[in-house]
């Protein structure tokens, strides 16, 4: 049975820690329902599950999560992993390249365990299709041989829980969604849930945060727990050179102008962003891979990181003909709109 650390140490198919779960990610991370901040309706409806399922001694469900990044999708299926007493496997959807990586996991999962795929939009069709059976009958088929000597053989796995995590949801299949029991959408979180994150957070790392610097950096934070813990670690290397350790709101608010985090939680990026839509292309609208091409950065990455909170918090629309500055986007930069009546 795993231990609360057990779970904070596992590793992905290489067996190194995951690049953005380095040893003070996992040491910031919740270790149970109690601990976790935000996403409330998603939080109550698992714990239910969880409850359920120990009380008929079975596996949870199949859950999906899905939202841009940062939001808590990994705590969550370390936290249902350390509630129901297992242990937790994690790898991610580019990893998967062949079935026999598939194989290797299924086979070595205990009865309960999780199986936690971060970018589970990104599995191959035939990697997809191998798990279907996994996920609704608890079997694996292995094909031995070749050409009319060849065989399946079938073999029989655990009741495990496969969690999935997505931050494009649009691009799953509809067969594999309609394999999870739940499915659910975190959202981005509201500045008070962030001040108590940040501040559970400066208690583990030891760091001391006033009230004015946890809000600095909750309203600084593009309502992204991950965000506000870089942001944390990062005031706290500031605080040490620049006063006495203490986090104030003075060292906050200079700290990250140095770091290029304006009031509204844009750093230069997003700025860079909303300035080439604006100055090159008179407001827009203009296409993704025409934007990505101007500004030096991936389609995906503006589609999967810096849109979805400049689309939720009114700077950017999405149109059939290309991205579109707002008079929002317009006023945050200080830039006159040129033709006032197309908003």
């Amino acid at each position: 049975m795993a231990t609360r650390d057990d779970v904070d140490r596992d590793r992905d198919l290489s067996g190194q820690l995951r690049p953005e779960d380095g040893p003070v990610d996992a040491a910031l991370r919740p270790r149970g329902f109690d601990e976790y901040v935000g996403q409330t309706k998603v939080k109550d409806n698992l714990k239910v599950f969880v409850q359920a399922a120990q009380q008929r001694g079975e596996a949870v469900d199949h859950l999906l999560f899905s939202g841009p990044p940062g939001l808590g999708k990994t705590s969550l299926a370390y936290i249902i992993a350390v509630e129901m007493g297992v242990k937790l496997h994690i790898t991610s959807g580019p990893a998967l390249e062949k079935k026999g990586d598939l194989a290797g996991i299924l086979t070595s999962l205990a009865p309960g365990d999780v199986l936690f795929i971060d970018e589970v939009h990104r599995l191959t069709p035939s990697i997809e299709e191998n798990l279907y059976p996994a996920m609704e009958e608890f079997r694996f088929d292995v094909v031995i041989g070749d050409g009319p000597h060849a065989r399946t053989m079938t073999l029989p796995l655990p009741r495990f829980t496969l969690v999935g995590a997505t931050t494009r949801s649009g691009l799953l299949s509809s067969p594999l969604r309609d394999r999870f029991g739940y499915v659910a959408r975190l959202d981005y979180y509201e500045p008070h849930e962030l001040e108590e994150i940040v501040h559970r957070s400066a208690r583990r790392l030891d760091a001391k945060l006033d009230p004015g610097g946890a809000k600095e950096i909750s309203t600084r934070a593009r309502g992204t727990p991950r965000v506000a813990n870089r942001l944390l670690r990062r005031l706290r290397d500031f605080a040490d050179v620049w006063g006495d350790g203490h986090i104030t709101q003075e060292i906050a608010d200079k700290a990250l102008s140095a770091l290029g985090i304006d009031p509204k939680g844009f750093d230069e990026m997003d700025r860079r962003l909303l300035s080439y839509i604006i100055d090159r292309f008179e407001g827009g609208p203009v296409g993704l891979d025409t934007l990505a091409a101007s500004i030096g950065e991936e389609p995906s990455t503006i589609e999967d990181v810096y849109e979805p909170y400049l689309i939720q918090h009114g700077y950017l629309k999405r149109t059939p003909r290309g991205r579109v500055a707002t008079v929002r986007a317009y006023e945050h930069l200080g830039r006159a709109r040129r033709n006032p009546g197309l908003f």
